[in-house]
């Protein structure tokens, strides 16, 4: 039991990195307030794992054989990068610390599968601009309808924020059908897990970490990156629900900050590129370029630590 704290420890990391971003914008706006989201996203990140998250942990299971002592060093340095990231209020991806941290283990043992780790990169670059797409999509649609409609203040108030709660329990929901495999795919792989108990264990993970440690991410999507209204953040939680959805069901986990970062430049190009703010969004691709490497590194560390050997002299 010991070895699944590192899990746990991960899926906590993942929930005050990672999954507040599905509310972060709204919360960001004062549409919602932050313990609401929090509720909300707990239980839904619990019902999308359960129902939807075996895809995930397959295709991360099979990207290298592991043993119980690499999974448990899989996960603490992916845990470890994404805490740090965290620190420093950058919304890294989750995603692609667990990968990095597999592919430092793949290394040692000399053993990975390139044709599941190409299916994964690949969706890591659609996911941003996936995200600003589909951000630049709905967008338009909702404009459409919502120009159309004869409402008061008071009315367009009360639609406005239960569209937000609506998208961000269905971007909860998405989330948890596919990051869950973040946490507990490794463990899947070494025998230690069957899949219901992964699936089970790794939501209830990630609801901790929303609900302790969540808030400092939200203020870098929510405010730090651009200036949204509550319109623009209700587009920005749909376009990051819907692309990270569309990746669950290609069994591929990908990170929820990049969704919606992508979404929050799909808006800022709507706007006027100048709404961005430059220093933050090269603060955030720096932290994206370095997880994975820093997570293989420290995966790489572990494992080397683990199995170092004293030798006496003779």
């Amino acid at each position: 039991m010991s070895s699944l704290f590192s899990a746990i420890f991960l899926g906590w990391s993942l929930g005050a990195n990672d999954a507040s971003n599905i509310f972060g914008t709204a919360v960001a706006s004062r549409m919602v307030k932050f313990w609401t989201a929090a509720l909300l996203a707990s239980a839904f990140v619990i019902l999308g794992a359960l129902l939807e998250g075996q895809a995930g942990i397959r295709t991360l299971q099979g990207l290298t054989d592991i043993n119980i002592e690499q999974a448990v060093a899989c996960s603490l340095s992916a845990a470890a990068t994404v805490t740090i990231m965290t620190l420093f209020g950058l919304p890294v991806s989750t995603s692609q610390a667990v990968v990095g941290s597999i592919i430092g283990i793949g290394f040692l043992n000399r053993q990975i599968n390139l044709a599941g780790l190409e299916k994964v990169v690949i969706c890591w670059i659609g996911t941003p601009v996936g995200g600003g797409i589909i951000a630049i999509i709905v967008y338009k649609v909702l404009a459409t309808f919502y120009n159309r409609l004869n409402i008061n203040l008071v009315q367009t108030d009360i639609l406005l924020r239960s569209a937000l709660l609506a998208a961000g329990s269905y971007g909860a929901y998405a989330l948890g059908a596919n990051n869950v495999a973040n946490v507990t795919a490794v463990f899947v792989g070494a025998g230690k897990l069957d899949v219901f108990s992964a699936t089970l264990l790794g939501g209830l993970s990630i609801a901790l970490g929303i609900l302790t440690f969540s808030r400092g991410v939200m203020e870098t999507v929510g405010r730090r990156l651009i200036k949204l209204d509550a319109f623009s953040a209700l587009v920005v939680i749909l376009a990051e629900a819907i692309t990270v959805h569309i990746y669950t069901f290609a069994g591929v986990p990908v990170s929820t900050s990049q969704a919606v970062v992508g979404a929050v430049l799909g808006i800022g190009i709507i706007r006027g590129i100048r709404a961005v703010k430059g220093r933050s969004l090269v603060n955030i691709l720096l932290a994206w370029t370095l997880t994975p490497a820093i997570a293989a590194f420290i995966a790489i560390a572990i494992d080397f630590a683990v199995n170092l050997q004293y030798v006496p002299r003779s």
